[in-house]
């Protein structure tokens, strides 16, 4: 981790010097690099020098099959999907001004896991894409509903209140899905995408995910001055020059696309758009513009490491990618919130 640099504040507290902008997103995109590699020549199979040779410089051998058509895909889409939550977070975290807010508070990923759910129940998981398009449809309803709050009430309260009866209605349609489901195998395809995994993903679930994202991120990126501005606190946002009502839309719009474009991908992830933003957060001084591009980056890798680890924990079957993150995120969820209740005491 970068060091940062200490210098004196009020009372002798240490305060550290923001790292520049493009180094530490140069500092990320290396270790996301670095992850990469390891995630793409590491796995369940093992392979020798020779045969990684063979990877390289033999394209239609079996080891290369492996690499390059089932590894390296898989590690693009965790690396996308990990990128959306973390832009997503940070945004959301900006927004509301709460470092305890996810991109699951919008209600988002309960809808577009609703929409994953009917599809798989009715059968069309048969189709290439359906069950991708049918997640990503429930996330623009899902998306479209909260924009339309958040245009008419300024107030971050309302628009946690919204998602959350917006999760919590979904939830309860998901699991009415279930109960109603009348094939077994229906059902076990439902949990295990809801579980959340990047297994068996290709280029072209890699080239459905990043559209999408690519337009929840320039959105994001538009309404980063204004998080900035909502730093400075409500009044201070509404005499700003800003349209501040504009840009409150443009970041729960962008947040919504990249949530619903990463759970269309994966299935449902926890705890990625929580964490992320808050393994580069120092680095920026707690800045919402700033930290948006690095909180995608840390996402990424965070993904992209979940990943490994569900294909290199020993168990007779494959450990989903949901499992994993919450297994890490939930201790890390904790850590948090002990830590803000702290500082609110203080």
């Amino acid at each position: 981790m970068p060091r940062l640099v200490c210098r004196r504040g009020r009372g002798g507290a240490c305060e550290g010097r923001p790292m520049s902008l493009p180094r530490l997103c140069l500092l990320m995109v290396a270790a996301l690099a670095l992850g990469s590699v390891l995630a793409v020549t590491l796995g369940e199979t093992s392979f020798s020098l020779q045969q990684y040779g063979q990877a390289l410089f033999q394209p239609g051998s079996p080891p290369a099959e492996v690499l390059w058509s089932i590894r390296a895909p898989r590690v693009s889409v965790a690396a996308l999907v990990g990128a959306g939550l973390g832009m997503a977070g940070a945004t959301m975290q900006g927004l509301l001004r709460n470092p305890l807010a996810d991109p699951g508070v919008l209600g988002v990923s309960a809808v577009s896991g609703l929409g994953a759910a009917f599809a798989i129940s009715a059968g069309l998981a048969v189709l290439p894409g359906a069950v991708e398009l049918s997640a990503l449809a429930g996330a623009l309803v899902a998306g479209a509903l909260v924009v339309i709050v958040a245009a008419r009430f300024r107030e971050p309260e309302a628009l946690i209140l919204f998602g959350v009866s917006l999760s919590a209605f979904g939830g309860a349609l998901t699991a009415l899905v279930f109960n109603l489901s009348r094939s077994p195998v229906a059902t076990a395809e439902m949990l295990a995408w809801l579980m959340g995994s990047v297994e068996n993903r290709d280029a072209m679930d890699a080239l459905r995910a990043a559209a999408p994202m690519a337009l929840g991120a320039a959105l994001c990126l538009r309404a980063g001055a204004g998080l900035r501005m909502l730093t400075l606190g409500e009044e201070a946002a509404r005499m700003s020059a800003l349209p501040m009502a504009r840009l409150r839309v443009y970041a729960v719009a962008g947040s919504a696309l990249l949530t619903g474009a990463a759970v269309a991908a994966s299935g449902v992830i926890g705890f990625v758009g929580l964490a992320a933003p808050h393994l580069v957060r120092a680095l920026v001084r707690d800045d919402p513009k700033r930290i948006l591009w690095p909180a995608a980056l840390a996402g990424a890798l965070l993904v992209v490491l979940a990943d490994l680890a569900a294909r290199m924990i020993p168990t007779e079957q494959e450990l989903k990618l949901g499992v994993v993150t919450a297994l890490f995120g939930a201790p890390a969820f904790a850590l948090l919130a002990w830590r803000v209740a702290r500082s609110w005491r203080s």
